[in-house]
C-alpha cells in the first residue's frame, strides 16, 4: 500500500478520523498543532491530493471551502495500519 510510506499521508487521514469532515485548514491546523510546527501547504496539500487521488479520501465543496471524508479504503487502510503496530511493538 504505497500511501503507507508517507507519515504525512496516515496522520493526516487519522486526523480526519477523528474530526469527521474537516475543512483542509482545519486538518493543517490539526497536523501544525500535533507536530508542534508549521507545515508548508504545498507539502500539505500535496498530500491531500494524493489522498483523494488514490481513493483514501474524498473531497466535497462546502461554500468556499473543501471538506475531507475517510472513504472505505481510507478507513480499511488505517485500520490495517493500526493492527500492524499493534501486533508488532511489545507493549
Amino acid at each position: 500500500m504505497k500511501w503507507l510510506r508517507s507519515g504525512l499521508r496516515r496522520d493526516i487521514c487519522v486526523i480526519v478520523a477523528r474530526e469527521g469532515s474537516p475543512t483542509a485548514q482545519e486538518c493543517k491546523a490539526a497536523l501544525e498543532s500535533r507536530y508542534g510546527e508549521r507545515v508548508e501547504p504545498s507539502t500539505f496539500y500535496g498530500a491531500l491530493e494524493t489522498l483523494t487521488d488514490t481513493g483514501h479520501l474524498e473531497k466535497t465543496v462546502d461554500g468556499i471551502h473543501d471538506r475531507y471524508e475517510l472513504t472505505e479504503a481510507g478507513e480499511r487502510s488505517l485500520r490495517d495500519h493500526y493492527d500492524w503496530v499493534t501486533e508488532t511493538l511489545p507493549y
